[in-house]
């Protein structure tokens, strides 16, 4: 049986892997393109045998028919082949609160305590090697260290969609994708607070922090992940003290106390009647904030009272009054405001739970006011279609930060600089990873070269030679082959924090491949690939 087709790089290693577990014979001739066009002929003889004729349009050497070489080998040769190249791309995958409305975010919110399973899951798709999760009532964002870009998106795509029930078009509609540098800004920006909806905010510093502590011995959050998180952490710390961006900035939970006052008549502040429902770290923060809006009494709704009994001896001048979740309708319903900050991943609030209940104050309008700082949502749409109800949402909280806009560019720009400078350090870090491969391949090419040469001196030695002779030997070797390999191994490590001694040692990396014919080496991207297919049941 004879195919002819024609693939891009990207598809080609699926087929690959496919032909090879083919037991008829069959020839497969694949095109693909790139600055020149090239035709691999694959002679499938029998399962797990393949040879590779390959035949080129232009600047191409034919390969002779009676070579056997791996199709992956084969490929390495093609300059189209986005395979060739040894470093993974980072990518992050997000939907934000710029680009993503709360109703599509609530149902891509991932728990922290999952985020491990998450990663687990991630990293088992066929192009991904490294993952994380930071997903906050703000924003989803998925960052991965992809062997293929193009894939990769993909893979991570349809994983979000398979886990939130989202149609793969809706989250194509709204996601953002950065790669590589531009993936590196967009973290450090995000831990300086630059991209959160109040700038300078201090809690998403804390949930990237998060992010590392959960990846911690996770099997999946990798080196170029975790480098790439910890430097974030980094410059989140040092945005805020060099600069004055979270002075006067506003959380989440201050808008929406913020939020919440602007929607009431001035008059009535003194003596509004304030619930809070969750008593975590959301709920003290909008507790705290009240307080410093003058409020002297509000009652929390909690599934314990331990909490509220360690905020109430906190702020011990205000009157905190502990109801149980059993009790929570009827604290609404003798409630002006409700703030709800749990971490339920179901509405606690529907228009048939909300109907019935005694309407709000005149003094407040008559109006009761949902502030749900929640994601997913605590409150359901449908209470907003009450005469007596007013529901606000996270994504309503842009109103209360347009306030002091030039003031806030001005402090971007400044952590703008430092971002900057933090970016170029993490790229020349990762840069200097890339000598990593020339080392194993540097230490494989060696100790194959020992391994051969011990073998032939132990046969010319006879089969009476004694174990401690043999252990000297072999310990003579490898003595020799470590000494020897000292030196280069020496200017091929570098920290990247000099941008001249890491040009110096890249430059040794490629005189190394040259001078041993590294690059003929199997590929660190193409164990990989292999290592993906192995763990395939």
């Amino acid at each position: 049986m004879a195919v002819s087709t024609c693939f891009s790089g990207a598809k080609l290693e699926a087929l690959l892997l496919k032909c090879c577990s083919n037991a008829t014979t069959t020839t497969t001739h694949l095109s693909f393109f790139g600055k020149n066009r090239k035709t691999l002929n694959l002679i499938h003889t029998q399962r797990g045998s393949i040879r590779c004729e390959a035949s080129s349009d232009v600047l191409v050497e034919p390969v002779n028919n009676a070579t056997n070489i791996s199709a992956l080998e084969q490929l390495k040769t093609s300059a189209a082949d986005r395979y060739t190249k040894e470093r993974s791309s980072i990518v992050v995958i997000g939907l934000s609160v710029h680009t993503t409305p709360v109703e599509m975010r609530e149902k891509l919110a991932i728990p922290e305590a999952e985020w491990p399973r998450a990663i687990g899951e991630l990293c088992s798709l066929n192009h991904i090697e490294e993952a994380a999760v930071l997903s906050t009532c703000n924003r989803m964002e998925i960052y991965v260290v992809a062997l293929s870009q193009h894939r990769g998106v993909k893979e991570v795509t349809e994983w979000m969609s398979k886990t939130s029930g989202l149609p793969v078009q809706d989250l194509c509609q709204h996601r953002f994708l950065l790669y590589n540098k531009d993936a590196t800004q967009h973290i450090f920006e995000v831990s300086a607070g630059l991209d959160s909806l109040v700038m300078g905010e201090g809690q998403i510093l804390a949930q990237v922090k998060q992010v590392v502590k959960a990846g911690q011995g996770v099997n999946g959050f990798g080196r170029n992940i975790s480098g790439l998180f910890k430097h974030a952490i980094t410059v989140g710390k040092r945005v805020r003290t060099e600069t004055n961006i979270a002075a006067g900035a506003v959380s989440v939970s201050s808008a929406a106390v913020e939020l919440a006052l602007m929607k009431l008549p001035q008059a009535s502040h003194a003596n509004v009647r304030m619930l809070i429902i969750g008593a975590g770290k959301m709920g003290k923060l909008v507790i705290k904030h009240l307080v410093a809006k003058g409020s002297k009494k509000m009652v929390v709704v909690n599934r314990t009272e331990e909490k509220v009994a360690a905020i109430r001896e906190e702020l011990k001048d205000i009157e905190i009054i502990y109801k149980p979740l059993s009790e929570m309708l009827t604290c609404v319903g003798e409630a002006d405001v409700v703030f709800t900050c749990t971490a339920s991943d179901t509405p606690l609030f529907f228009k048939d739970h909300v109907k019935d209940l005694p309407s709000a104050t005149e003094e407040v309008g008559g109006h009761r006011l949902f502030i749900d700082i929640s994601v997913p949502r605590n409150v359901g749409s449908c209470v907003s279609d009450l005469e007596s109800a007013r529901v606000y949402n996270v994504d309503d909280l842009k109103e209360v930060v347009a306030a002091n806009k030039e003031d806030r560019l001005r402090k971007a720009m400044e952590a703008q600089a430092i971002i900057d400078e933090e970016s170029k350090q993490f790229e020349a870090w990762r840069d200097s990873l890339e000598t990593v491969p020339t080392i194993k391949k540097l230490r494989a090419y060696a100790e194959r070269i020992r391994a051969a040469e011990l073998e032939k001196c132990l046969g010319k030695m006879g089969d009476d030679i004694s174990k401690k002779t043999q252990r000297a030997v072999d310990d003579l070797s490898r003595g020799i082959v470590n000494k020897m390999l000292h030196g280069p191994m020496q200017h091929l490590r570098c920290d990247g924090s000099d941008s001249r001694t890491l040009s110096e040692t890249l430059e040794n990396m490629h005189a190394l491949n040259r001078m041993f014919s590294l690059e003929t080496e199997i590929s660190v991207l193409e164990q990989k690939i292999r290592a993906k297919v192995e763990q395939k049941p």
